[in-house]
């Protein structure tokens, strides 16, 4: 029995082992750092299967998690109110129904224009100050970032101070000391935010929020600051890893070129081939369950991996093949069930935009270093390229 394959051979393929793991089957075995044992799954429809069972539960103080991490395993107690990544029904409906409201179809496509100015001001900037450049700076980091701000309605003026605290939640060889440093300081600001909300209201989702009335001041922080770091961290990872990919695919990206129609599927095979969710979902069984042919029994965390089921070759032909002409469609790069992302069709907007202007400007993007120079976040919860050095 072994611990969660992490080691990369290809920036842009799952572990070897999690592949052979695939290859062998929808459920094995798996160590857990702090000596719990449970399951991973590699397969999709096995994959769907426990994330739409209520007998699986998403709760923190029941699940282990399946890689170190620098807070440790000790006794995690529940999820602070307004934390609903980490509950289960009815609380989890409960915060997921005020937020659905505030995420409307309207709201969404009224950022369009935005993010389109928003991208075209980046690459303004990009072209004034000349080759080289890092993609992740000066590109895919500052779009969603300022996206977020605009939906949040957070001073982008303070985007480096999120931009470092966030970074410094997420990484999984930070000092445990400047974790909760990070983490303290993210409280702090939505502390600050919330009250400056509660006397200034605007036309952003936090002011919304607290005009319903049904939210503390409490749940109001904890869900500014887990939407702030999964609205621009994720985003951002991807618009600096699918750049990569493309530059490294030209027949690929000259058939996005050729046809921009293309990029709702090339958005949709991005998603489906990178899976930055490096570490997948982790669920409890709450009860024994029996799982194509396996007891999982209670109290067993079963971790959902991500990179292994969206590369599953029962549901997707030829799935190791970056492929814009494929039906991608089902992937779990947002998730399943109810814990389905709330974001993912802004999401899906930025990469459109932000994919199809970069390589419009910039026809002659090319990378500036050699692939193994290029640093990867493999010692962050959400993977990653650190640095994308190009030329143009």
């Amino acid at each position: 029995m072994e611990l969660l394959p992490v080691a990369r051979k290809h920036p842009f393929d799952p572990p070897a082992a999690l592949r052979q793991m695939a290859a062998d089957g929808p459920l094995h075995p798996l160590a857990f750092p702090d000596g719990h044992v449970g399951w991973v799954v590699t397969r999709m429809s096995t994959a769907r299967a426990v994330l739409s069972d209520a007998r699986f539960s998403a709760r923190q103080e029941l699940r282990h998690m399946p890689y170190p991490h620098p807070l440790g395993q000790e006794s995690p107690a529940p999820a602070i109110p307004g934390w609903f990544l980490r509950m289960d029904p009815p609380l989890h409906t409960h915060y997921r129904r005020l937020l659905t409201g505030q995420f409307t179809v309207r709201r969404i496509n009224r950022l369009i224009p935005r993010v389109e100015q928003i991208t075209g001001d980046h690459l303004d900037a990009m072209e004034r100050a000349g080759s080289p450049a890092d993609l992740v700076q000066d590109f895919a980091l500052p779009i969603p970032s300022l996206v977020i701000c605009e939906l949040l309605g957070v001073p982008y003026r303070e985007r480096e101070e999120f931009q470092h605290t966030t970074s410094m939640a997420l990484r999984l060889d930070a000092d445990k000391q400047d974790v909760i440093a990070a983490l303290t300081d993210l409280h702090d600001f939505f502390v600050r935010l919330v009250a400056t909300k509660r006397d200034e209201p605007g036309d952003d989702l936090l002011s919304g929020l607290i005009a319903g009335g049904e939210l503390t001041d409490e749940e109001l922080q904890a869900i500014g600051m887990l939407l702030l770091m999964a609205g621009h961290e994720t985003t951002a990872n991807m618009l600096a890893l699918g750049s990569w990919t493309l530059l490294r695919h030209p027949e690929q990206l000259a058939a996005l070129r050729a046809d921009p129609g293309l990029i709702d599927d090339a958005v949709e095979e991005l998603l489906r081939y990178l899976s930055i969710i490096q570490f997948g979902a982790q669920r409890a069984a709450l009860e024994d369950v029996w799982l194509d042919g396996t007891l999982i029994q209670a109290g067993q965390t079963v971790v959902i991996s991500i990179p292994a089921a969206n590369r599953d070759g029962t549901k997707f032909t030829d799935p190791d093949t970056l492929d814009f002409a494929r039906d991608a469609a089902g992937h779990l790069a947002f998730g399943h069930g109810v814990h389905q992302c709330l974001g993912q069709q802004l999401a899906r907007i930025e990469m459109r935009v932000a994919y199809s202007a970069l390589f419009r400007r910039f026809p002659g993007l090319r990378l500036a270093v050699p692939d193994e120079e290029i640093p990867l976040r493999t010692d962050m919860a959400i993977y990653g390229v650190h640095r994308l050095p190009v030329a143009f």
